[in-house]
């Protein structure tokens, strides 16, 4: 990462406004003010720079565990481009020692606590603290004094003027820096979801009617048409197509409704990958300079209600997917339901199959449901009442994420359990073009099932590889 030309006269044009009000003393927050309930407070000119200095010292109250490395650097990057922005107003220097820092793999410990979403000044305070030679650092695989480590990664210490220690910290990025690091997952499980669906269409030999486009055209809910379409083309090619193949004329509604279901998820990703650009694109400066004024406006951009709601909803709508997937998995397993044998082994009642799996699909599912439950409205008030608002955006992220891992689980089994129900159902029935690569993917992989064996280490095989791969029907045109 470099600073371009553009960026560093956008840089100066905002940092004369900034110097310029220093001189004519006017009072601007955080620069010759106190911040938050101190902002009554009028700063001494000899105060301007200790004052800033002081600034992340006293906001490093973060506790916790420490969050992964690519985490911090997501963080980094995300600070990163909100100050290129050109609102902060900060020294040019602040952004080429931040971007020195994330080239040379130089990553602050950051605990994960502290941040309620009114800017994350906790986790901000401790990636500045260690720019300027405070604090632990991970470098090269080690943990070490900031100055230490700055000295190993050839970087000089950071000093700040007026403005800058609080332009660093009043920024949203750590909760950003996650959602970005959400996306790029949420859209894989995604994909892999759609297909363990249709795999598990196959297997319980479901209507496909329910997907027909004409269908999803006489009322085009949010994102369905597209589910859909994904489905249908996961499908397309093989004998579930065809006119009477399938069991039933109407399906349980966990079958019957994915193009709703799914639709949903991927309506509120596309909604959440916008509110997340937004903020990554943006400063959030309060106040922000606006050079071509130059002008300093005090503002409230460092809330995130509309971000946090977004990601929020996405965890509900996940929550809505993981329902009607824990549904059709325990239906491949039931005679009644499926039409196969009781819990898909093929050696009858004297074998467990697939029974227990259903307490482990029960509990995932449960555990979602309890993690995308929103978070409260708002927290206690801080600063003295000043801050009588928050949109608890780290905590909601945090869910997400757990939300995410055990929807990975569920999308694991159900792939399983459905290449399992295929492989009962018939040899002789010709799968789509996207249902006979995802039983090729699980067979390349997991044996079909006989005699009972544990299953903890095949969900486990399957959920390591679609954590990081794409499905294998990536080249298929809905």
């Amino acid at each position: 990462m470099t600073v371009s030309p553009e960026i560093e006269s956008r840089l100066a044009a905002a940092r004369w406004v900034v110097e310029r009000s220093v001189a004519e003393q006017l009072p601007i927050y955080g620069l010759t003010t106190g911040l938050g309930a101190g902002v009554d407070t009028t700063l001494d000119a000899d105060d301007l720079v200790a004052f800033q200095n002081r600034v992340p010292l006293a906001r490093s109250v973060a506790v916790g565990d420490s969050v992964p490395r690519e985490a911090v650097r997501a963080m980094m990057v995300a600070r990163a481009c909100g100050l290129a922005a050109g609102g902060s107003g900060v020294s040019s220097i602040v952004l080429t020692r931040l971007i020195d820092a994330i080239n040379a793999g130089f990553h602050p410990v950051i605990p994960r606590h502290g941040s309620l979403g009114a800017a994350d000044l906790a986790q901000l305070a401790q990636m500045t603290r260690a720019l300027m030679g405070d604090g632990r650092v991970e470098w090269q695989g080690h943990v070490l004094d900031a100055g230490e480590a700055l000295a190993r990664a050839g970087l000089v210490p950071l000093e700040l003027g007026p403005r800058d220690g609080h332009a660093l910290v009043a920024a949203n990025s750590f909760s950003v820096g996650q959602a970005c690091l959400r996306l790029a997952d949420i859209g894989r499980l995604l994909d892999w979801s759609c297909l363990a669906a249709a795999l598990n269409c196959e297997g319980f030999r479901a209507n496909t009617n329910a997907f027909d486009e004409r269908a999803m055209a006489a009322r085009p809910a949010f994102g369905q048409r597209q589910a859909a379409s994904r489905l249908l083309a996961h499908l397309r090619g093989g004998e579930l197509m065809a006119e009477g193949a399938a069991r039933k004329l109407q399906d349980p509604l966990s079958y019957r409704c994915l193009p709703q279901i799914l639709g949903a998820v991927m309506h509120a990703l596309d909604e959440a990958r916008e509110a997340t650009r937004i903020e990554l694109a943006s400063g959030g400066d309060n106040p922000v300079i606006l050079a071509d004024e130059a002008l300093v406006l005090p503002n409230g951009n460092f809330d995130t209600t509309a971000f946090t709601l977004s990601w929020a909803r996405l965890a509900l709508a996940i929550a809505q997917s993981a329902n009607a997937t824990a549904h059709r998995i325990m239906k491949l397993m039931s005679p009644h339901d499926s039409g196969l044998p009781r819990f898909l082994t093929p050696l009858g009642q004297s074998r467990t199959g697939f029974a227990t799996v259903q307490k482990t699909v029960s509990m995932l599912e449960a555990e979602i449901r309890h993690f995308a439950a929103p978070m409260p409205m708002s927290a206690i008030p801080v600063a003295d009442g000043v801050e009588d608002h928050a949109s608890l955006a780290p905590s909601t992220l945090a869910n997400v994420a757990e939300v995410v891992e055990r929807m990975r689980w569920l999308v694991s089994i159900e792939l399983v359990v459905s290449a399992q129900a295929v492989d009962l159902r018939s040899a002789s029935n010709a799968l789509g073009h996207g249902t006979r690569k995802a039983l090729a993917f699980v067979r390349e992989h997991v044996a079909a099932l006989h005699e009972d064996r544990p299953h903890n280490c095949d969900f486990e095989t399957i959920n390591r590889l679609i954590t990081k791969q794409i499905s294998p029907t990536a080249d298929l045109d809905p």
